[in-house]
């Protein structure tokens, strides 16, 4: 199937700092609320499956149940395949179309999108063509982050303006940062009735955590997407990156440091 929609601008871009962040996700952090919902010989959509590291997780768990990661860029999907471990065969990376899936109707137990919706400008019309491929009685599981609640000491002015950028490209590119409050609503709105909704939480705070988050946006504050968004919407120079960047390796080092990002999870039937 194609879609008429024009493709969605992603925020993030594809960066290695990027893949290198989302790389460090999993099943047990990253969807736990899931789990007892995965039933061996379960069949299996992800999408948005990035790097698939949860991908690959997935297929672990539901195994022989096949799995199916999609994403819009080749070179991700690539990367991904080339990341499958000889053990884990039941699993296929394709490149795809959240608005309009190449799966037939009721064709899955699971569909799973992480970290997907806060970066579409039609949320709902992606949630509707996900239960579209959901079978009667499958579940829907979505996880999204929540930016206006995210929450970091000690107070950095650049961290602080770092936010502000953030949420000034998302309205630029037409999709809401602050997704996570909104999922309850979009899924309502999607056609699903028998909704289970809940919240979890990233913390970072011990000094191997703050290295790997701080390391991450150090880098992707000048490199990735975020960085040439910004300049070419005039929401920053590349000296304000530059000093956004500096702020994140301050932060690194600040023994009270601490950064929590809320998450809301939605579990849906169809």
């Amino acid at each position: 199937m194609q879609s008429n929609r024009p493709p969605d601008d992603y925020a993030h871009g594809h960066h290695d700092s990027v893949l290198r962040s989302h790389g460090a996700r999993t099943v047990a952090n990253s969807a736990a609320y899931l789990v007892p919902h995965l039933a061996t010989g379960a069949r299996v959509l992800d999408v948005g499956s990035g790097p698939g590291s949860i991908t690959i997780d997935l297929a672990r768990r539901v195994a022989p149940g096949a799995v199916i990661g999609i994403e819009p860029v080749l070179a991700v999907v690539e990367k991904a395949t080339a990341a499958i471990p000889d053990e884990v065969d039941n699993l296929t990376f394709e490149t795809g179309d959240v608005y309009a899936l190449d799966q037939t109707d009721a064709s899955f137990d699971v569909v799973h999108a992480h970290q997907v919706l806060q970066h579409l400008r039609e949320p709902i019309a992606a949630l509707r063509e996900m239960r579209r491929v959901l079978r009667p009685g499958g579940v829907l599981a979505v996880r999204d982050a929540d930016y206006g609640g995210m929450v970091w000491a000690p107070e950095k002015p650049a961290l602080t303006r770092w936010m502000s950028i953030y949420q000034s490209i998302g309205a630029r590119l037409g999709v809401d940062p602050n997704a996570g409050r909104h999922l309850l609503g979009w899924t309502m709105a999607a056609g699903f009735e028998r909704i289970e909704p809940a919240a979890s939480a990233w913390t970072y705070a011990t000094p191997d955590q703050r290295r790997f988050w701080a390391g991450t946006w150090a880098e992707r504050a000048v490199a990735s997407d975020f960085a040439s968004h910004a300049v070419e919407m005039k929401l920053a120079t590349e000296a304000d990156l530059l000093e956004i960047s500096e702020a994140w390796r301050s932060w690194e080092h600040e023994p009270t440091g601490f950064f929590l990002i809320p998450h809301t999870e939605i579990l849906a039937w169809r």
